[in-house]
């Protein structure tokens, strides 16, 4: 869904002439949109079955959504301009940071502190939250679950859609972009914590730093530090940084 948001704005661009702002919010709406046609048609289908199908049913889309774009537009990869108010950058003291990558940061923090302050603070957290644990008890006091559950699917996704277009003119916009990060997610969700959101986050930001550093002092092992501290820190702490256990 990250590769598909990349691609719908690389398309909204070159057949619509939609530009980059306009993207930013029409191809987040039109994932999670197809996202919630997923959850409808074929994910609730096999809902009360071990989530290790669910797991094996979206892997298979992914690939079929991956083998769909490389037969339409190749593997080698798309170029996505950086819109021209966000071009250049500062001067900072220690670094040259680029206007684009300062966007990024801000658009993503505002983007998951929201997130986690729905997700904690509100009503419809604490019913999203309630109906995880126990869904039966939710619906017995009225609150419609499967709606809640397709709608926060579908919530999810879009964000995955919204990151695809943030990366679009930072990496080059190719079939194989998804697959490339899935693993990194992956292991940062385990370090922070399976079910924590403010885990996810927190561990996120963190891994991006330690990578970044690495890269600079040791760029030979760039690749595999998040993979070196997520054995460490499951070795220490199964359940993750911010996990509970089971």
């Amino acid at each position: 869904m990250y590769m598909l948001g990349a691609f719908l704005a690389w398309m909204a661009l070159q057949y619509f002439g939609i530009n980059y702002w306009v993207a930013l919010v029409i191809v987040p709406l039109a994932v999670g949109g197809f996202a919630i046609l997923i959850e409808r048609f074929l994910v609730r289908r096999i809902a009360n079955e071990d989530h290790l199908y669910s797991l094996l049913l979206t892997f298979g889309l992914a690939l079929i959504l991956q083998g769909l774009f490389t037969q339409l537009y190749g593997s080698s990869g798309l170029a996505y301009q950086i819109p021209a108010e966000l071009k250049g950058g500062t001067k900072l003291p220690f670094m040259y940071l680029p206007n684009y990558r300062a966007w990024i940061i801000i658009a993503s923090l505002v983007v998951c502190a929201t997130t986690w302050w729905v997700i904690e603070k509100t009503k419809l957290g604490a019913y999203l939250r309630a109906g995880t644990e126990n869904p039966q008890l939710m619906q017995g006091f009225g609150i419609n679950v499967p709606l809640i559950t397709t709608l926060t699917f579908g919530f999810g996704v879009a964000l995955a859609g919204f990151a695809g277009v943030l990366a679009a003119p930072v990496y080059s916009v190719s079939p194989e972009m998804g697959s490339n990060i899935l693993i990194v997610v992956f292991a940062i969700v385990v370090i922070g914590g399976m079910g924590s959101i403010g885990g996810a986050i927190l561990t996120g930001l963190l891994m991006g730093i330690v990578e970044g550093l690495t890269k600079f002092f040791y760029p030979e092992a760039s690749s595999t530090v998040i993979f070196l501290v997520m054995v460490i820190v499951l070795l220490l702490k199964p359940a993750g940084l911010f996990g509970k256990e089971a």
